[in-house]
């Protein structure tokens, strides 16, 4: 019955899960999201064993979130906005889950679930900022090594030549995939909150900083082998070698403090069960089959609304 609710409310979103698959598939800022439905299957198959121990039970809150997925993803579509309309969709995929599955199987699933919101592609606002950013770091490292050097915004002067901070080299690609992974591993890695915000913040800040070195790289290049070359060794060195190498030097770093293994995250069974709400939440409880039917209903009477607006 899950399967079906949730192929109902993607059939009727479809419009939006395509749009999504399309920004994953032919734009680069988005590539790494063609890894995360795969993850999240892999996620969900950790948890097999105890979703077992768990009983399935219909739960309202559940629908109450897919009303609200359903209702966002309308207006969205209403006033295109595609972030509005994309976040609806996942919204009313999630509480599809919750409302059939229950509030245990719901706990015990909530961080692939959660993780559902990395398929919203997003970050094309960070872009300006990341370009000023990127630009200033590569000002003052161009300064420290003694090259001339005038600036002006994303604008770079050397005696090589003019250089831009154009917004592919802004570092957003790989901020944003070094944030969906930093994300993973915060979660199914370390125990401790503390060490996760740590390695999030490291998951920020290094490739931030790293695009900055490698933009002054560029341009310190370019002063001894010609802008022209030194640009063209930089889309390769960015794309399959210098992040690589950050990606690396951050988990290896981390590596350390590691204290689990992926399949020890979560919440177990026994632990949603000495949960002190979880007796009283489960009091909204309905059958799965009736928590089915209202899904299907919620869809069909979208599916009406999304025609007439």
């Amino acid at each position: 019955m899950t399967l079906c609710a949730a192929i109902a409310v993607i059939a009727l979103t479809f419009a939006d899960w395509r749009e999504m698959a399309h920004q994953w598939w032919d734009i680069d800022t988005y590539s790494h999201i063609l890894l995360v439905p795969p993850i999240i299957a892999w996620l969900v198959w950790l948890r097999r064993d105890e979703l077992g121990k768990v009983p399935i039970a219909g739960w309202w809150p559940g629908l109450a979130w897919t009303l609200l997925g359903l209702a966002t993803w309308l207006a969205g579509r209403h006033f295109a906005i595609n972030t509005m309309a994309q976040g609806g969709a996942v919204i009313a995929l999630q509480g599809a889950v919750f409302a059939i599955l229950g509030l245990r199987a719901g706990l015990i699933l909530a961080f692939p679930v959660a993780y559902l919101f990395v398929l919203i592609p997003f970050g094309g606002e960070f872009i300006p900022p990341l370009q000023v950013i990127t630009a200033e770091i590569a000002t003052a490292l161009t300064r420290l090594s003694g090259i001339e050097t005038i600036a002006e915004g994303i604008h770079i002067d050397t005696p090589a030549g003019l250089f831009i901070v154009a917004e592919e080299c802004s570092g957003v690609k790989f901020l944003i995939a070094m944030l969906a992974l930093g994300v993973l591993v915060a979660h199914s890695r370390f125990a401790s909150w503390t060490r996760r915000l740590w390695f999030l913040l490291a998951c920020l800040v290094v490739p931030i900083i790293a695009n900055g070195i490698r933009a002054w790289a560029t341009i310190y290049l370019a002063q001894y082998v010609g802008a022209e070359a030194a640009g063209s060794l930089d889309h390769i060195v960015y794309g399959w070698v210098f992040f690589g190498l950050v990606i690396a030097l951050v988990l290896g770093f981390a590596w350390r403090w590691f204290e689990r293994d992926p399949e020890e995250a979560g919440w177990s069974a026994e632990e949603v069960d000495t949960m002190p709400l979880v007796r009283r939440l489960e009091a909204r409880r309905m059958s799965p089959a009736l928590a089915f039917a209202a899904v299907l209903a919620a869809a069909l009477v979208f599916a009406v609304l999304a025609r007439l607006v």
